[in-house]
């Protein structure tokens, strides 16, 4: 292995430090930290200005991500989500052995057209925990299902988690179309990660509900006696300011979908492609941003209530840690990173562990916001130096890594769910469970992303 130069080992003991600090102190925002480093290191150790390191902020991450999440503040905010959610679960009627595939199905649904896992766990947490205890389930095997769902989906194009990693993938994708990895259209590989997240958190989140007692639930409901109304009260209908952002997300969710279809493309004039994207693939922030204006001109949202709707603090995250993984780049301990994951990885096993490494930070720190932004920009160099290998497979093991741990009270999610919980829930008990299965999850990851994404080549 060739000497490191100062600027490799500044750069890794940076990241290690930033990463370190986001892992001990969640409620500073790291972004910020990882920006004065990525100065200190570019300056003292790289030849870099401070105005030359700034400029590698991701400004197209950030109107995307700005743009969605502003669109699904004002559904939010003017109580769309809420009465849909409400009109969901109604429809098992006096079948309560539906309620949990309804759940499962609403969250999936909800985080798949854009307001993404934070968001969606955040706004269904509190119902979906109540209704637990009005039909007898535990807190845990409904945080379970809630958490697997929220994140199963995140990666869908429109999401926040899913938007950030195809990102990156369009960066990377001229570099590993040059080494001979087929990475095709981006657009549906964008639905392809969606679909490799969906398989694995069904079988880690979903596989552990059933077994741990979710399906033996569903089984004695069959006696159940419970109306309808005293789990979700019948809510007022749509409005008309509610039925145009129904509309609206509607129309966000076809126009990413249909220029992508043979069918429907060449409906999608040069003209048309322009306004909603950059002449060839559709930006879902742009869309975003026209679709929110309508609604704010028609007084169908506030904006200064969707404007606080906006997870700033993930987005500044995502910015800072990036500016500082492009600093680590030219510094060479990018580089040095991928040369330490190969050396312990081969083709296949390269999977499984990155799916490991990136539970145990993701464990302590932020999914999107750290732990994507920091192994992701790897994708490319682990390639080269293993030779060969999956790369879809390589950025399907980070981001499922990254995210199977979510149910740990260490997490935002888990911790939503805990506070949630009914009060006769012990939440202690409740809070050993998920600590236990969250850190299990780095391991269960890492055998679900060697077996899915190296041994079946999902």
């Amino acid at each position: 292995m060739e000497a490191l130069s100062s600027a490799a080992i500044a750069s890794l003991v940076g990241i290690v430090i930033v990463v370190g600090i986001s892992m001990y102190n969640e409620d500073l925002n790291v972004g910020i930290i990882a920006i004065a480093f990525a100065i200190g290191i570019g300056a003292l150790f790289a030849d870099l200005s401070a105005v030359k390191i700034m400029q590698a902020w991701p400004v197209d991450l950030f109107m995307v991500l700005t743009g969605v999440t502003f669109l699904f503040g004002i559904a939010t905010t003017n109580g769309t989500m809420e009465k849909l959610t409400a009109k969901a679960i109604r429809l098992a009627k006096g079948n309560t052995a539906l309620i949990p595939l309804i759940i499962f199905i609403l969250i999936t649904v909800i985080t798949t057209i854009g307001p993404g896992n934070i968001a969606t766990v955040t706004l269904m947490a509190p119902v979906v925990m109540a209704i637990a205890n009005r039909i007898g389930m535990k807190a845990f095997l409904m945080t379970l299902l809630v958490v697997g769902a929220a994140n199963g989906a995140a990666f869908s194009p429109i999401a926040p988690s899913g938007i950030i990693s195809n990102s990156f993938i369009a960066k990377m994708a001229p570099q590993l179309e040059a080494m001979g990895q087929h990475m095709g259209d981006l657009n549906m590989l964008a639905w392809k990660i969606h679909l490799n997240s969906e398989i694995a958190q069904l079988a880690a989140n979903i596989g552990g509900f059933l077994v741990l007692g979710g399906w033996t639930w569903v089984r004695n409901q069959r006696t159940s006696s419970l109306s309808i109304d005293d789990i979700a009260p019948k809510p007022e209908p749509f409005d008309k300011k509610q039925w145009m952002t129904l509309g609206s997300i509607a129309i966000l969710v076809l126009l990413v979908i249909l220029p992508s279809l043979s069918v429907t493309k060449q409906f999608f004039t040069p003209m048309i492609m322009n306004l909603i994207g950059n002449g060839k693939v559709t930006n879902v922030g742009a869309i975003a941003f026209l679709l929110s204006s309508i609604l704010l001109v028609l007084n169908a949202g506030d904006s200064k209530a969707a404007v606080k709707a906006v997870p700033w603090s993930v987005i500044i995250m995502v910015g800072g840690m990036g500016i500082l993984i492009d600093v680590m780049d030219k510094a060479g301990g990018l580089n040095a990173m991928v040369g330490l994951i190969a050396n312990v990885s081969n083709t296949t096993s390269i999977n499984g562990v990155l799916a490991v490494a990136t539970g145990f930070i993701s464990s302590f720190s932020s999914s999107s916001g750290v732990v994507m932004p920091m192994f992701l920009p790897l994708v490319p160099g682990l390639v080269d130096q293993l030779g060969g290998g999956n790369a879809i497979a390589m950025i399907s093991s980070i981001d499922v890594g990254s995210h199977l741990v979510d149910t740990s009270p260490l997490s935002l999610f888990g911790a939503m769910c805990i506070a949630c919980a009914d009060d006769k829930e012990d939440k202690g008990k409740l809070f050993r469970q998920l600590l236990i299965w969250g850190f299990s999850m780095c391991i269960v990851g890492g055998i679900l992303c060697y077996i899915f994404f190296g041994l079946l080549e999902f």
